[in-house]
């Protein structure tokens, strides 16, 4: 596989992954927070316009390296930064334009694939759940924690409330501090606004 195969694919694969996160995402805003039902089909309908909308992101990005290698086409100069570029870079704009290219198309063969969308859907499904498995497990583990069932309980409720005490406390100090100071300079003003309306 050349290196432009393999730009290609690693493209693909990134926007695979962007793709499934966004899907778990809103898997999870629908079914958790607004407790809406998973459906298969409105998700992979969901899963398809990300993929469309990150194909034309990198259709974009092809644009805009075509526009990069016509502006460069002829320059000789030095550059005055990164993006700033020359004639000598045209070969390798022409090179990345085509592999925006290709990574767009294949994200629209991908969202075109009923079975590919599935599987991303699932995917997306069963890393949605691994999130909800995990805090439910963290939330019973601390809720549920006794001095009879928890062996380190003692050494724990100490560096909980030596926390509480070395940053909540003072924190919470601050703040208040904080709003007193804020109180005390209206109550200052006060008078002054009082003089000037006599």
């Amino acid at each position: 596989m050349g290196k432009t195969s393999e730009a290609v694919e690693e493209g693909v694969s990134i926007a695979s992954s962007a793709a499934r996160l966004a899907v778990r995402n809103h898997i999870l805003v629908q079914t958790i927070s607004r407790g809406e039902p998973f459906v298969v089909e409105d998700i992979a309908g969901y899963a398809r316009e990300m993929l469309e909308n990150l194909a034309q992101e990198q259709d974009t990005a092809a644009s805009l390296a075509k526009k990069q290698r016509k502006k460069a086409w002829g320059r000789f100069s030095d550059p005055d930064g990164t993006h700033d570029y020359r004639d000598r870079d045209t070969r390798n704009l022409r090179k990345r334009q085509r592999q925006y290219a290709r990574v767009a198309a294949r994200l629209r063969e991908v969202a075109a694939d009923g079975d590919a969308v599935r599987e991303l859907v699932e995917e997306a499904r069963d890393a949605a759940w691994g999130d909800v498995e995990a805090n439910l497990q963290r939330r019973l583990r601390v809720e549920g924690m006794t001095a009879d069932s928890y062996p380190d309980y003692a050494q724990l409720r100490s560096a909980r409330m030596q926390a509480l005490r070395l940053v909540d406390l003072p924190r919470l100090a601050a703040h208040q501090r904080h709003i007193g100071a804020s109180d005390a300079d209206v109550e200052a003003e006060a008078p002054d606004a009082e003089a000037a309306q006599r």
